[in-house]
């Protein structure tokens, strides 16, 4: 029998987790922060990981804003014939959201925390971009808003280090390592960022990262579907023959696999990703998301299948 918390999925969703937390739908505004990346700015390169786009990941955040405030109150309108939920967890995605100054990073979290219909804050980071002084903070803040969630989410995508390089992830597996250490020393929830579908994987090597991940205090992972966005440099590989995407269901069974061997007790904050309409070169099936939710529900009701199945 699946457990109650799970509220009839055969996984640990992160809408499950919000309605068990705050009794009601709980929903992701996306924040740009105005920070950059040691991948851009030229401390480890400027071109970016291969397959990020322009605005370095944060492509469905609100635009045109001035500040964090601003943004939470355009993207809250955007939910506004929503019929359940008035909550919101802000959602820092844009670039790297510990890579600035303290003062201003402090300013920029607190002012989403003192939103009255923020419930929490997810900060979207590298694990070689936490230091000390960063930690604290969020330490601080976990003392001052001890009522509200406050998550990092650290971008691994993948555990092999042939193809770190050819994604230009820019730092070493123990950098992860230490950074999670270091956050569960402090009770801060970390969520896993992974990709599936990396060129040069296969299947097995995919499923070595989830498992390994096991390993670790995690509170969630977000699966994602690997997507060849115009502009980047993953594209001109894509376009040249390099590599081909995962096709629908291909990746629904290496989903399931991952799933079954992912602990039951990591919440899971994505299953597929979403690749911008206007940007998106491949897989452009994944642009019809519900069909392949509704395809997978379908599937895991049929087959028995569940997170955590294969988990030991």
């Amino acid at each position: 029998m699946l457990p109650s918390h799970w509220l009839d999925k055969p996984y640990y969703s992160l809408d499950a987790y919000c309605k068990q937390r705050f009794h009601q739908k709980v929903y992701k505004i996306a924040l740009d922060g105005g920070l950059t990346c040691p991948n851009r700015d030229g401390t480890l390169d400027t071109r970016g990981c291969i397959f990020c786009s322009s605005r370095g990941s944060g492509d469905f955040a609100v635009k045109s804003m001035n500040s964090v405030a601003q943004q939470l109150e355009a993207g809250r309108a955007m939910f506004g014939k929503k019929k359940t939920g008035t909550l919101f967890i802000a959602y820092f995605q844009a670039y790297t959201n510990t890579y600035g100054k303290i003062e201003y990073l402090s300013q920029i979290y607190e002012e989403a925390l003192r939103q009255p219909y923020i419930v929490g804050i997810s900060i979207a980071t590298r694990p070689d971009c936490l230091p000390p002084e960063i930690l604290d903070l969020l330490s601080s803040l976990k003392e001052k808003y001890p009522e509200k969630e406050i998550w990092v989410e650290l971008g691994l995508q993948t555990i092999h280090s042939s193809t770190s390089v050819y994604i230009r992830r820019g730092y070493p597996l123990c950098v992860f390592e230490q950074a999670v250490e270091e956050l569960s020393k402090r009770s801060i929830p970390i969520v896993v960022h992974v990709i599936l579908g990396l060129p040069g994987e296969t299947h097995e090597m995919m499923l070595e990262t989830v498992s390994y991940l096991n390993r670790f205090p995690i509170f969630g992972i977000k699966l994602q579907l690997l997507h060849v966005l115009k502009d980047t440099d993953l594209a001109a590989n894509y376009l040249k023959g390099e590599f081909q995407t995962l096709e629908k269901e291909e990746y629904m069974d290496l989903l399931i696999r991952c799933l079954k061997k992912l602990s039951p007790e990591i919440v899971i904050h994505r299953l597929t990703g979403d690749g911008p309409k206007e940007l998106l070169i491949a897989p452009l099936w994944s642009l019809y998301k519900r069909d392949f939710f509704n395809a997978l529900h379908n599937h895991l009701r049929k087959s028995g299948e569940y997170q955590g199945q294969e988990y030991f």
